[in-house]
């Protein structure tokens, strides 16, 4: 596998801490792409920096008594807020640090009370009642799921199970086997089809998101768990899905997926990068078969290709991510192609470059 020098994560990496020393302004979902990011890093590289970079930054935000100081508010219960605190298992584990437990604990107790649907999958958040978005997937379930093993309460494994399953029913087409961005319980909502409650696109990173969700939350599924291979089955049938929507001539992923064909869309690079380490990890771990290595091969050496770039210095930059797609707070914000086509692409993006790393990581370890 060609990953031009075994090292564009560490690149990636350094040039981003580099640029970005200090992430702590606010308690954030983007920030803890980065931060399991880092942790990946540690753990495959063994060099301290990618450690103590996540734990200065988390540091900045957690008081003495264990408290998130800014950015975080249970009552708002936001699925995304989860994100940040899958970082905080390796802090604990590694330093002990009291605090730590304390916010692990403080994000599990809002997953607990968090409002849901009548076939209990949690809402997005609380301002979008009764709605899944398959994003949030990622934010909060491979966290429950590390907690659920780490603290041995293993009925929450039945609950991730149970989510994954009835999210992935709803959002699904049968013809494609990709996934809407969300669904609508009430099938009310402006941006949703009436008849189906499904919002009306196959955006790219929401299936990254998900499918990133279901490989990771694997990690800590219990062998014996009887869901356990419906979730890879949800897994593989996303990744065949993906597959015959990669893009022929870069080997990359459209905004739109299953419309490379119009020229509005345009080749997206979170997403790419998300399916990259999707199908990377399932190799890995042996959930898919080895036969993708081709699939992935192409699709990463094209995102070296044409997503990222050098600078004289050695600096790394990636192009190419859509900066937003979110539902729900604005009327143009209707998941119709024409809407996920003009949200704009841009450079340097902090999802493009974590789940860059991530991907590259992955790639590195299959290597």
């Amino acid at each position: 596998m060609n990953s031009k020098g075994n090292a564009w994560s560490e690149k990636m990496a350094q040039s981003y801490m580099k640029s970005n020393p200090d992430l702590y302004e606010r308690w954030s979902h983007e920030y803890g792409v980065i931060f399991k990011a880092m942790e990946r890093l540690w753990r495959r590289t063994g060099n301290r920096m990618y450690f103590n970079y996540i734990q200065r930054n988390i540091d900045k935000n957690i008081n003495e008594s264990g408290k998130i100081v800014r950015g975080y508010q249970v009552e708002e219960f936001k699925v995304d807020a989860i994100n940040s605190g899958k970082a905080l298992f390796a802090l604990f584990e590694i330093t002990g640090d009291i605090r730590y437990k304390k916010v692990i604990l403080t994000l599990a107790d809002q997953l607990r009370i968090q409002p849901r649907t009548k076939e209990g999958v949690f809402w997005h958040k609380l301002v979008y009642p009764y709605q899944i978005f398959l994003d949030g997937f990622y934010m909060w379930a491979p966290f429950y799921a590390e907690y659920a093993e780490k603290f041995n309460e293993s009925t929450i494994f039945d609950d991730i199970a149970n989510q994954i399953i009835v999210a992935a029913t709803h959002t699904k087409d049968v013809n494609t086997g990709l996934h809407y961005q969300a669904w609508d319980e009430k099938k009310e909502i402006f941006w949703c089809n009436k008849q189906t409650g499904c919002s009306h696109s196959f955006w790219s990173r929401t299936n990254g998101w998900f499918s990133m969700a279901m490989i990771d939350v694997l990690d800590f599924f219990p062998e014996t768990h009887v869901k356990r291979n419906k979730i890879v089955e949800i897994f593989k049938n996303q990744i065949e899905g993906l597959i015959k929507v990669q893009d022929p001539g870069t080997g990359l992923w459209y905004q739109v997926l299953d419309k490379g064909d119009r020229k509005e869309n345009y080749l997206e690079t979170s997403g790419s990068n998300m399916f990259i380490y999707s199908i990377a990890k399932g190799i890995r771990k042996g959930y898919l078969n080895k036969s993708l290595l081709t699939v992935l091969n192409k699709a990463y050496n094209g995102l070296l290709t044409h997503m990222v770039e050098t600078d004289d210095s050695g600096m790394i930059s990636i192009k190419g991510t859509c900066k937003s797609a979110s539902l729900g707070d604005a009327p143009h914000k209707d998941s119709t192609f024409e809407y996920y086509v003009s949200e704009p692409a841009v450079a340097d993006d902090i999802k493009g470059i974590g789940t860059f790393i991530l991907a590259s990581n992955e790639v590195e370890l299959l290597a």
